[in-house]
């Protein structure tokens, strides 16, 4: 080679580095040195965090009537910095029947994005996407719905705009009801909308856990029906009826009114929202003669033939305890203190037994405490207790008959159902079955312990029966044997009572050669009449009249027949 060529060579290569070595140390300062940097640029331009959530589980009733189920809904957004607007104003105005003014002030925003509708139906949603609108959004979400609207609102509760079961069935249950949530790293082209290759998109979420309630949705129709009827014959201010199986403890029936939309909660009272069921507490009144007579029997102290001189009025504690209707019924037995609902007899058993005995017994009922039951926020009454510093002696003789203490409609239809249910106390509840996938999670009723024996449950069910047929009272259901006792109590307010409102009750159960279900029925403030033999107790009486013939049970004189 030619010492010129030679020359030309070295010239050459001498060039070429020159010329690639700033190319390579560029290379290697955007791909080893700067590589972070750049990688989390790119991903702030073309990508973005995507989610997708499985819809909530349904719940139906048990005869598999759908009460919640979900629709899917789809909210558009933008991003007002990168938007077109005049072709967006154009043409998303009139899709989402939207003012242009309105819709041009929204995307001037300086918010980086913003929600310009939700809730719109399917066909809505996708014709947005079809706009292909630059930096505009059309998300797919689910909504809940509720098909029977009002019926069962307070045990169904409801689910807000995020998803969240609040009160009720969906707020205990909220964990189970939800869809799995699933979120990934997404990449989206130069028009702002996600790339149709993205690898990174995940398994389809989980849907939500299905609920079976022990609830029948036509016994629920049947029973809020009755309860507007007595609430509009009654002139009563509210009330809560309760149906439920003594057997079990599981739930028939549980309806309170006033009660709401779970479709349009955002514009109903929050009052309305909490279920008087198992949140309201009041004092129960001579239903809780019941409890006191159980115990008496149980301690040996009576029986149904024992008798005691009645006056019309007891002193105990310093308190001075009378009789509802202020007379001395002289000699009288056990069944006939049940059936003329005595006070002072009731205080008259409470004090021989003493406040230990007294107490334990009220306890073994279940009052005082709270049942268990699912749903959200139960209370657990008010039960003072000697030793207790607010504690009076006179306690012993008034909490004998209801007052001084208080419970809720889920805690006194527990504790009376001990006596049809052979003396053991059931725990409520409202979800029978669990749907998860393929699972079947099926629930067991649960003893929440023995309050008396089945000897003395008997017994005192045959002397609450005689009390209701002794009476002739309006709570009997024509060819069915049916025990059970009202109560009318006085409201507490501070420094008293608000006379002269009431809280008229009925807790009753039947047949009661096999008790089949238990009613509790409770009205508050009647103005037809202050007692709750006139108001509640011929609410008793239609409905268990039409849920025996619904539920297929004969009448005792065809049992007797067969």
């Amino acid at each position: 080679m030619s010492d010129h060529a030679r020359y030309r060579l070295i010239v050459i290569a001498v060039v070429l580095i020159v010329a690639v070595v700033p190319v390579l140390v560029q290379l290697v300062r955007l791909q080893v040195v700067q590589h972070t940097y750049y990688l989390d640029l790119a991903k702030a331009i073309t990508g973005h965090t995507e989610s997708v959530t499985a819809p909530r589980g349904r719940i139906w009733d048990r005869r598999g009537h759908l009460l919640a189920d979900n629709v899917s809904r789809y909210q558009v957004s933008a991003d007002p910095g990168n938007v077109n607007l005049d072709n967006v104003v154009k043409k998303l105005a009139p899709t989402l029947s939207l003012s242009p003014g309105d819709l041009r002030a929204t995307l001037a925003s300086a918010q980086s994005q913003v929600v310009l509708s939700t809730s719109l139906p399917l066909a809505t949603g996708r014709a947005v996407q079809d706009l292909n609108l630059w930096a505009v959004y059309s998300t797919p979400y689910w909504q809940r719905t509720y098909p029977e609207h009002q019926l069962l609102s307070q045990v169904l509760g409801f689910v807000n705009a995020k998803g969240e079961g609040y009160y009720g069935v969906e707020g205990i249950y909220d964990s189970a009801l939800r869809g799995q949530k699933k979120q990934w790293e997404a990449t989206q082209d130069a028009w702002f909308q996600p790339s149709p290759f993205d690898p990174t998109y995940p398994d389809s979420p989980r849907s939500g856990t299905d609920l079976v309630l022990t609830i029948d949705r036509t016994f629920q129709a049947i029973t809020e029906a009755e309860l507007q009827r007595a609430l509009v014959g009654t002139s009563a201010k509210s009330g809560t009826i309760i149906v439920m199986d003594p057997r079990t403890g599981a739930i028939l029936a549980m309806a309170s009114l006033p009660s709401f939309d779970p479709n349009i909660y955002l514009t109903t009272p929050k009052e309305r929202f909490v279920n008087p069921a198992v949140s309201g507490t009041y004092e129960p009144g001579s239903v809780f003669k019941v409890l006191t007579m159980a115990a008496a029997l149980q301690e040996g102290l009576v029986t149904p033939d024992t008798k005691y001189n009645d006056t019309a009025c007891l002193e105990v504690g310093g308190l001075s305890v009378c009789n509802w209707d202020r007379k001395a019924h002289g000699t009288t037995n056990m069944v006939d203190l049940l059936a003329r609902s005595l006070n002072v007899g009731a205080a008259t058993l409470s004090t021989r037994m003493g406040g230990q005995t007294f107490y334990k017994y009220v306890q073994a009922f279940g009052i005082g405490q709270t049942t268990g039951i699912d749903l959200q926020f139960e209370e657990s009454g008010n039960l003072r207790m000697p030793g207790d510093l607010d504690w009076h002696a006179s306690d012993l003789g008034t909490n004998a008959f209801g007052q001084g203490l208080s419970v809720t409609p889920i805690q006194m239809i527990a504790a009376v159902a001990a006596v049809a249910n052979d003396g053991m106390l059931m725990r409520p509840y409202v979800v029978a079955q669990k749907i998860d996938g393929g699972q079947v999670l099926t629930a067991k009723p649960t003893p929440n312990g023995r309050a008396i024996s089945s000897e003395v449950a008997h017994t005192l069910s045959g002397m609450l029966e005689q009390a209701v047929e002794r009476e002739s009272s309006p709570a009997r259901v024509p060819g069915y044997r049916i025990a059970g006792k009202t109560g009318t109590a006085q409201i507490p307010i501070a420094g008293g009572y608000d006379d002269p409102w009431t809280i008229g009750s009925f807790v009753g159960w039947g047949p009661v050669s096999d008790p089949r279900l238990i009613i509790l029925v409770k009205l508050d403030r009647p103005t037809s009449s202050m007692w709750g033999a006139e108001t509640a107790a011929p609410v008793f009486s239609r409905l268990a009249s039409r849920l025996f013939v619904l539920m297929g049970i004969p009448p005792d004189k065809a049992v007797a027949a067969r």
